[in-house]
C-alpha cells in the first residue's frame, strides 16, 4: 500500500569548514515505511544528467556550482529517502473480482460510530453564559418557589406508589440483574426503618449504595456509616449489603462526591439539605436573540428533557401544536358525529353570521346541505364560496372535511320516524364510506367525555369570538339581542347543558384547606431551627363562670333519670347549659365542643327525653319508638354499645350494634329499641324500601362527629339527613334531630344544614375543655426524605427527654413495626447519653413489677423493652399483652407507650403528653400514603390531658412544613367544614330513583331544589370562589 507523502527538507553543503567544538550533528532515526518506487524514465534521467553538466560547466560555477551539483548524489539524499521493504504482496488479501461475503467481517451496530456532528458557531459560548446564570440563579433564588419555567428530571406524582419508582432518587436501576439487586437493598432496608414511605427508602438506599461504592473507605467505616443511615445492622446485614452492592455495577453518584454521606468519624461531609434530585432552568438570557434558532442537538445533561420553545407556531416535542392557527386549520378533523343534529348546521351559519335572520339561515342551511351531498369536492367546494363567501373559509373548509358526516347524520336526525331511520341506517352499512360513521354514531364508548369536550371547546371558541368582537368595537347590545332573538327563535330550546362534576368537586376531600390565614391565639409563638418550624400555641384558660350559670347535680334530675349517670355527682359546665333543651324539649340540637367535654352524656340525656315520652305510670312502653346513633367507626360502635347497654339497663332497654361485622335480623331488630351503627351501613338500610317499617319507627337520630361533612364520608352523612329530612315532610312526623362535633368556626352553616334553631345550637371552645392543651407543631423544612425521616426521630426524642421522669408520654405512630423500632431507638439514644434512668421510677417495686411482667408477655419486642419502662400498643399484640399493658400505663408503671391508633379509637388511656409522629399514613385503597384524616388527629390529641391529675395536657405533632398550615386551622377552630356531597351527587340521585321517592325529570328538580341539603347552597352563598362560582 502507499504511505503518504513526507515533506522532505534538503540541507545546501558549502565548503565552509565546520566548527570543530560543535557537535557532531545526529541522524534522524525514521522509521522504514514501505513506498512503491515509481517506474524509471530513461528521458529524465537524461535530462538530469545535461542539466547537471551545464551547470558545473556554466562561467559562474566554482564551489556554488558544485554544491548544487552534488546535492543531487545519492550519497546526500541517502538519510532522506525511504526504503521500499523487499516483503513481497499477500496475494490472499489481493482482491479477485469475485463476490465475497461480509459475513463476520463487519457488525450492524459499527455503522455510523464515526460519524461526528458539528455545533453552529458561537454555541459553546452562549452555553457557558447560560450556565453562568444558572449557577448565580441557584445561588440567589429561593428553588421552591421559582417561576413556571422549571423543569425536573422526571415526574413526581403528589402520592407515591409502592408499585411505582417514579421517586427523586438518585440510582435508578438500568437492567434487569441490577434492579433484582436493588429490590433486595430496599428490602433490608425497610426491615431497618420499618413501614415507611417510598421515597424515605429510595433516599436511604441511595446514600447506602454511596457508602458501599466508597472505594476510599474501608468496610469498618463503611459499616459505622450505614449503621447512621439505617440504625444498627449486624455483621451479617452488613455482609448482605456489600454482596447487593457488588451486585449492582451502574451505579453513579449524580452529586459527585458532596453525595451527603456523612464520613466515618461523622464529623463532616453531613446530610446536606440542597443534595437532590438535578433541576434543569431554561434559558432566560439571550432568550429574544435565541427563540428562533432550531435546537439540532441539545446539551448533554439535558437530552433526555423535554424542551418548551415559547414561541408561537412551533412544534412541541410531544407532537401538539399550540398555534391558533394551526388549530383552526385541523379543527375540521376533529368533528364528532355525536354533535351533528338536525339544527347543527344552521348553528354554525348563525355564528358565521350575526346579523343573519332566522329564517335566512334555515334556507341558507338547506341550501348548503343540497351542495354538499352532490357532486365532487371541487365543484362542492366552488359553490359553496360562491353561497358563504370567501370571508368564511374556515366554515367552508369544515364542510368540505366532514360532508359525509354532516349530510347522513342531519338525515338521520331527521327522519320522521323509526322505520324511515332504519331505511337510512341499512344504506349507510351497504356503502363502505358510510358504515364508519354509522358505527362511530351507535358507538357509546366515551361518548359523554368526548361530548363534554366538545361543549368546553365550543364555549371556548364562542368566548373568544365575543371577546374579540368586544375588542373591536363591537357594541354590546348587539350581541344581547341576537341571544334573546335566538331564544324566541327556538335556537336555544331543548338544548342540554352540561355540568363537569369532577371540575365542581373537591378532590382533596377531607384535606381540603380553605382558611388562607390562620390567626393564632395570644401567647403563640414560632421559632423557626436548622430543618424545621416550631410553632407553640398555649392552653387557654378556662372561662370565669357567668353569673346566672349553674351546674345541674344529679340529685336535681328526675328520679327516673338518675339511675343512667350512676356514680356521677353532677354535670359538667357544657352538659349543664345542654342539660334543659336535650331532657325537658323535643328540638334539634348541635352541639360543638372539644373533645372530652362529655358530649355522650348529652346523648344520653336525649335518649331519656325520648324514653320519658313513652312513660306512663313508671312503665316504659318500649315498642313504640326506635333510636339510632350514627359512630364514624366500628370501634366507636363497640364503644357505645357497650356504654349504653349498662347505663340504660334499668330501663329495660336493648343496644344492639348494627355495623359490617355485625347483622341484625327483622326479629332483632323488632326487639332492639336503640341500634348503634356506622354511616354506611345505615345509609343501606335506608336505601331498601322493604325496611322503611323500620326506619319509620325512628323518633331519635343521633350523629356522633357531624363534623365528618368535611371528608370523603361527607356525602353519605347528608343524604342520610336529606334522607330523613324527606320523611319528616311526607309522612309530617317529628324525628329528633341531634349533632354532636368538634369545635367548628362555621357552626351556624351546619345549623341550618340540620334543621336546627337557635335555641338548640350550642357551641363551646377550646376554653370548655376539661384540661386545656398545649400545642406544639413542628414542621420539618428539610428536602431529602431520608434526612427529614432522621430529623424527626431526633425531634420526637428530644421532646420525650423534656417530660422524661415528670409525666407519661404517649406517641402515636402508623404502622405496626414501627412501634417497637421507635422504642428502640429512644431506648438506645438515652443509653448513649447516658439519660436511661430518667425513664425509671426511684422505686424498686416498680422495676420489680415491670421486669416480673416482661417473663409473661409473649411479644419478644416487649421482653425487651419492658424493663426500661417503655412499651408498644397495636392491634398484632395478644390480648393478653395489650390489657397488660394497659394497666401497667394507667399504673404508672409504664413512662413510654408508642402504640398505633387503637388507642386512639375504643381504648381510653391518657397521658399528659401526646406525640403524634408523622402524619402520614399508607392507604391500602389507593395504593399510595396519604395524610391522616382530621378526625384521627382530633381523637389522637384528645388523649393528652389528665383532668384528674393535670392541670393541662400537651400535644405535639410533627409533620411536613406544607402541612402545617393545615394542622393549625384544624386545632384552632380556624377550617371550615366544605360540603363533599358534589362529588356523589350522581350516586344519591340514582339511590333516589332505584328508592321510588323520584320517577321523572320534575321530581328531580324538586329534589334538588328542595330536598338537597341546605349546606353546600349555604356555604356556596358565603363562599363562592371557592366553589368556583363568579
Amino acid at each position: 500500500m502507499l504511505c503518504p507523502k513526507k515533506k522532505v527538507s534538503r540541507t545546501v553543503a558549502t565548503d565552509q569548514t565546520p566548527n570543530p567544538s560543535s557537535p557532531p550533528p545526529t541522524r534522524r532515526h525514521r522509521t522504514p515505511q514501505l513506498l512503491q518506487e515509481p517506474p524509471v524514465d530513461g528521458e529524465a534521467l537524461s535530462r538530469r544528467s545535461t542539466s547537471r553538466t551545464q551547470a558545473m560547466e556554466s562561467p559562474g560555477g566554482g564551489a556554488e556550482a558544485r554544491a548544487r551539483s552534488r546535492q543531487y548524489d545519492y550519497g546526500a539524499n541517502s538519510n532522506l529517502v525511504v526504503n521500499t521493504g523487499s516483503r513481497p504482496r499477500d496475494a490472499h488479501h489481493e482482491p479477485t473480482g469475485e463476490p465475497q461475503t461480509l459475513s463476520g467481517r463487519i457488525r450492524a451496530r459499527s455503522f455510523g460510530d464515526r460519524a461526528v456532528r458539528t455545533r453552529p458557531p458561537g454555541l459553546e459560548e452562549k452555553r457557558g453564559r447560560s450556565r453562568g446564570k444558572k449557577a448565580r440563579d441557584a445561588a440567589s433564588a429561593d428553588l421552591p418557589h421559582r417561576d413556571a419555567k422549571r423543569m425536573r428530571r422526571g415526574s413526581v406524582r403528589p402520592e407515591d406508589s409502592v408499585l411505582s419508582l417514579a421517586h427523586d432518587a438518585l440510582y435508578m436501576p438500568r437492567t434487569r440483574e441490577t434492579r433484582t439487586a436493588y429490590e433486595a437493598l430496599l428490602s433490608v432496608i425497610q426491615r431497618q426503618l420499618g413501614g415507611q414511605p417510598l421515597d424515605v427508602l429510595a433516599d436511604a438506599a441511595d446514600e447506602v449504595l454511596a457508602a458501599l461504592k466508597d472505594d476510599r473507605v474501608w468496610n469498618p467505616d463503611k459499616k459505622k456509616v450505614i449503621q447512621k443511615l439505617i440504625n444498627p445492622v449486624s455483621d451479617q446485614m452488613f455482609g448482605q449489603l456489600v454482596s447487593i452492592g457488588k451486585l449492582i455495577t451502574d451505579f453513579h453518584d449524580a452529586a459527585g462526591d458532596s453525595a451527603g454521606v456523612p464520613s466515618a468519624d461523622g464529623t463532616d461531609m453531613p446530610l446536606d439539605d440542597d443534595i437532590g434530585i438535578t433541576v434543569e432552568f431554561e434559558d432566560d438570557e439571550d432568550e429574544e436573540s435565541n427563540i428562533y434558532q432550531v435546537q439540532d442537538e441539545l446539551d448533554d445533561e439535558n437530552e433526555d428533557d423535554l424542551v418548551e420553545l415559547n414561541v408561537p407556531g412551533t412544534m412541541q416535542t410531544d407532537g401538539e401544536l399550540y398555534d391558533d392557527d394551526m388549530q383552526s386549520c385541523n379543527k375540521g378533523l376533529t368533528l364528532d358525529v355525536q354533535d351533528i343534529d338536525a339544527y347543527w348546521l344552521q348553528r354554525k351559519i348563525s355564528q358565521a353570521y350575526e346579523n343573519i335572520d332566522p329564517q335566512h339561515s334555515q334556507k341558507l342551511a338547506e341550501e348548503i346541505l343540497k351542495v354538499i351531498a352532490e357532486g365532487d369536492d371541487r365543484d362542492v367546494e366552488n359553490r359553496l364560496v360562491t353561497l358563504l363567501d370567501h370571508e368564511n373559509f374556515d366554515l367552508i373548509k369544515l364542510l368540505l372535511h366532514n360532508r359525509l358526516k354532516i349530510v347522513w347524520c342531519t338525515f338521520l336526525a331527521r327522519a320522521e320516524d323509526q322505520e324511515q331511520r332504519k331505511k337510512i341506517a341499512e344504506e349507510m352499512m351497504s356503502d363502505p364510506r358510510l358504515a364508519p360513521i354509522l358505527e362511530q354514531l351507535h358507538s357509546t364508548r366515551a361518548s359523554a367525555k368526548e361530548r363534554q369536550k366538545n361543549l368546553e371547546r365550543s364555549i371556548r371558541d364562542e368566548a373568544k369570538r365575543l371577546l374579540n368582537n368586544d375588542s373591536a368595537g363591537t357594541d354590546g347590545a348587539r350581541d344581547s339581542k341576537a341571544v334573546d332573538r335566538y331564544i324566541e327563535s327556538g335556537w336555544l330550546k331543548g338544548q342540554r347543558q352540561l355540568l363537569d362534576l369532577d371540575n365542581l368537586s373537591f378532590h382533596q376531600g377531607s384535606l381540603l384547606m380553605s382558611n388562607k390565614k390562620c390567626e393564632l391565639p395570644p401567647g403563640s409563638f414560632r421559632t423557626p431551627q436548622r430543618g424545621y418550624e416550631e410553632v407553640h400555641v398555649p392552653a387557654l384558660r378556662p372561662l370565669p363562670y357567668e353569673s346566672a350559670e349553674r351546674i345541674v347535680k344529679i340529685s336535681d334530675m328526675p328520679e327516673w333519670a338518675r339511675p343512667a349517670f350512676a356514680g356521677m355527682t353532677q354535670l359538667n359546665r357544657v352538659q349543664s347549659k345542654v342539660y334543659d333543651t336535650a331532657l325537658y324539649k323535643p328540638d334539634n340540637i348541635l352541639l360543638c365542643a372539644p373533645t372530652g367535654a362529655g358530649k355522650t352524656n348529652v346523648a344520653v340525656l336525649t335518649i331519656l327525653q325520648q324514653i320519658g315520652l313513652h312513660m306512663k305510670d313508671g312503665e316504659f312502653d318500649n315498642t313504640k319508638y326506635k333510636i339510632v346513633y350514627v359512630a364514624p367507626m366500628k370501634a366507636l360502635v363497640a364503644e357505645v354499645v357497650g356504654n349504653l347497654s349498662a347505663r340504660l339497663k334499668e330501663y329495660n332497654v336493648t343496644v344492639s350494634e348494627l355495623s359490617g361485622d355485625q347483622n341484625l335480623t327483622k326479629q332483632q331488630i323488632d326487639e332492639t329499641q336503640i341500634i348503634v351503627t356506622t354511616t354506611e351501613k345505615w345509609d343501606i338500610v335506608t336505601r331498601k324500601s322493604s325496611d322503611r317499617i323500620y326506619t319509620q319507627m325512628v323518633k331519635l337520630l343521633i350523629i356522633d362527629e357531624i363534623h365528618l361533612l368535611h371528608d370523603n364520608r361527607g356525602p353519605v352523612l347528608e343524604s342520610i339527613v336529606s334522607r330523613t329530612v324527606r320523611q319528616i315532610e311526607t309522612t309530617k312526623e317529628h324525628i329528633r334531630l341531634v349533632g354532636l362535633s368538634a369545635t367548628l368556626p362555621n357552626y351556624e352553616d351546619i345549623a341550618v344544614f340540620l334543621r336546627v334553631r337557635s335555641d338548640g345550637l350550642f357551641h363551646f371552645d377550646n376554653s370548655y375543655r376539661p384540661c386545656p392543651l398545649a400545642q406544639q407543631y413542628i414542621g420539618i423544612t428539610a428536602k431529602k426524605p431520608l434526612q427529614r425521616f432522621q430529623l424527626m426521630n431526633e425531634i420526637c426524642y428530644e421532646k420525650v427527654m423534656a417530660a422524661a421522669g415528670k409525666h407519661q408520654v404517649l406517641i402515636f405512630v402508623h404502622s405496626r413495626k414501627e412501634t417497637a423500632q421507635t422504642a428502640r431507638a429512644i431506648r438506645d439514644t438515652a443509653l448513649a447519653n447516658d439519660v436511661l434512668p430518667r425513664f425509671l421510677k426511684d422505686d424498686s417495686a416498680s422495676q420489680e413489677i415491670l421486669c416480673a411482667h416482661a417473663e409473661l408477655v409473649k411479644s419478644s419486642d416487649l421482653k425487651d423493652l419492658l424493663p426500661y419502662g417503655f412499651a408498644i400498643h397495636h392491634a398484632g399484640l395478644a390480648r393478653v399483652d395489650r390489657e397488660l399493658v394497659e394497666k401497667l400505663f394507667v399504673d404508672k408503671h409504664i413512662q413510654v407507650l408508642i402504640s398505633t391508633a387503637t388507642l386512639a379509637w375504643g381504648v381510653n388511656l391518657p397521658a399528659h403528653t401526646v406525640i403524634i409522629k408523622g402524619t402520614q399514613i399508607y392507604n391500602s385503597e389507593k395504593g399510595a400514603w396519604t395524610e391522616l384524616s382530621p378526625l384521627d388527629v382530633m381523637q389522637m390529641l384528645g388523649r393528652a390531658g389528665r383532668p384528674q391529675y393535670d392541670t393541662h395536657g400537651e400535644g405535639i405533632i410533627l409533620t411536613s412544613h406544607s402541612e402545617l398550615q393545615y394542622y393549625l386551622s384544624l386545632m384552632n377552630q380556624q377550617l371550615p367544614i366544605e360540603s363533599q356531597f358534589i362529588s356523589k351527587l350522581a350516586d344519591q340521585l340514582n339511590a333516589e330513583i332505584v328508592l321510588g321517592t323520584i320517577q321523572n325529570a320534575q321530581e328531580a328538580c324538586s329534589w334538588l331544589g328542595i330536598h338537597l341539603p341546605l349546606h353546600p347552597e349555604h356555604r356556596m352563598l358565603r363562599n363562592p370562589t371557592l366553589y368556583g362560582l363568579p
